[in-house]
């Protein structure tokens, strides 16, 4: 538990640095009972429900409360008393500190056992839905190396480990690629090795830190907007395509064509090389030009007879095998015989659109962003799919009786919105259309159950499907299959 108990320590510091000096109340030997939404676990002290993140059911804790309210209260871990028995040995050595997998140290049957209570919680408790039929919850078949896209920040302000502060030595050396620290977006902690993305990714990455390093490129300042390097961006396939995206901030052509020529040479399996020269104040890409340094502009998934275009701009899942499981339980959800008019409203870039569209007669998608629908039309286009047609623009603008009227009244209608849900005006919309089967599809059943509260006068609930897409999270996808009802 060497490795586990220097993570809990790390984690305690990390928190206690974030938290102001004023003293406030503090709960001794607070037992942690159950996990709660959004991955908080509670404890209860004379009926009062206590908030507390970073522990697991079982732990016995000493808590600093904050957002004390009468009935509630959250607060920060100051010490552990007892170490749950159903705690495991985290894989990460970054556990604890990096922002990400919080729930590595819980068994997977217990992680995935406590999202399938928190989808049934959203809906019976707190959407009062009655459910004819809750399905088991669908467990990821890797745990570890599932994601095909990461994202990495370069920074010249290395976040310092508790040894290191102990030391009190003078650190030259600040520079640091990997993720930044929650809550701290100036501080970043050089990740050596991640276990979200397999292959060749972590080489990818670590090759490109030591030629910096060796080069002398200097690394981005958040604060004060300097530094050459700045983002990295590594995508890959489920059969191993690979492309890489750097992002520079300072636009020197010597340094960057060294660079990339680097990565050309030593790492041939790169299927798509392209760079960025980003001089904005934010991260983002999607406004920018971005060049290709080697090889094509995409990569390609693949998914039964279809294929899907990547490129640097598109949404795709990120984790891929298991989404095609979600695809496969939203088309045998829809029921599709072959002749029916199909909406499919917040469609992306029309995957599960297309993937329904060999099964009926049309389909429809609707998606705000303009970018995704291109990417939905040439998609479609690649796969020579002539059923299909996408098109852009706010869903509660563009969703009304008259584009039902000139398109089709749908038969089956496909929903997968953001994780804020459906707006009321769409909801209408969809009961006004009155189509036989809604497939809802959400990454937050807590505003899936909300939308389908407001659909269950007219649509009752046959079944729902949870779903784990990311493992060593809390998020939980679920899919749920409405039914109209029979007067």
């Amino acid at each position: 538990m060497t490795i586990l108990l220097k993570a809990i320590t790390i984690e305690i510091l990390v928190i206690n640095n974030m938290r102001r000096s004023k003293k406030k109340p503090i709960v001794e030997r607070l037992e942690i009972i159950n996990i709660a939404a959004e991955g908080k676990a509670i404890g209860k002290i004379e009926g009062k429900v206590i908030f507390v993140p970073g522990v697991i059911p079982g732990d016995i804790v000493d808590v600093e409360l904050h957002r004390n309210k009468k009935s509630h209260a959250e607060g920060v871990v100051l010490k552990f008393h007892q170490l749950s028995d159903n705690r495991i040995e985290p894989e990460c050595e970054h556990f604890g500190v990096c922002g990400g997998c919080k729930w590595q140290q819980l068994p997977y049957a217990s992680q995935i056992a406590y999202k399938h209570q928190q989808v049934l919680d959203q809906f019976t408790r707190i959407g009062h839905i009655e459910i004819e039929t809750v399905r088991p919850i669908l467990g990821s078949a890797s745990t570890y190396n599932y994601r095909n896209k990461l994202e990495f920040t370069f920074s010249d302000k290395r976040w310092l480990t508790k040894e290191e502060i102990n030391t009190q030595d003078e650190f030259s050396e600040r520079r640091a690629l990997g993720f930044h620290i929650p809550k701290l977006f100036d501080k970043v902690i050089d990740v050596q090795k991640c276990h979200l993305q397999g292959g060749i990714s972590n080489d990818i990455r670590n090759a490109i830190r030591t030629f910096c390093f060796e080069n002398d490129y200097t690394f981005f300042n958040i604060k004060e907007q300097h530094g050459m390097m700045r983002n990295l961006i590594i995508r890959n396939t489920m059969d191993d395509q690979w492309m890489v995206i750097v992002s520079f901030f300072e636009n020197n052509p010597t340094k960057i064509n060294a660079l990339m020529q680097h990565l050309k040479d030593h790492f041939p399996q790169i299927t798509s090389l392209q760079y960025v020269v980003n001089e904005k104040r934010n991260d983002t890409i999607l406004d920018q030009d971005i060049i290709v340094f080697n090889g094509q502009d995409h990569i390609v998934e693949r998914m039964e007879n279809l294929q899907f275009k990547v490129g640097p701009k598109s949404f795709y899942q990120t984790n891929a095998p298991q989404a095609y499981e979600l695809y496969k339980i939203t088309r045998d959800f829809a029921q599709l015989k072959g002749d029916e008019t199909v909406y499919d409203l917040y469609t992306g870039t029309g995957t599960i659109a297309l993937f329904v569209s060999q099964q009926c007669k049309k389909v429809v998608g609707i998606e705000y962003v303009e970018e995704a629908i291109i990417d939905a039309k040439n998609n479609a286009q690649l796969n020579h799919i002539d059923n299909a047609s996408f098109f852009a623009g706010d869903m509660k603008d563009v969703l009304n009786d008259s584009f039902i009227a000139e398109h089709g009244r749908p038969d089956v209608i496909i929903v997968d919105p953001p994780r804020a849900g459906m707006h009321a005006d769409v909801v209408d919309t969809i009961l006004k259309a009155a189509p036989k089967r809604i497939v809802y599809v959400s990454c937050n059943p807590a505003t899936q159950a909300r939308d389908i509260a407001l659909l269950n006068e007219a649509y009752q609930t046959k079944t729902i499907q949870p779903v784990d897409m990311f493992p060593h999270t809390h998020h939980v996808e679920n899919v749920a299959l409405l039914e109209l009802r029979k007067d």
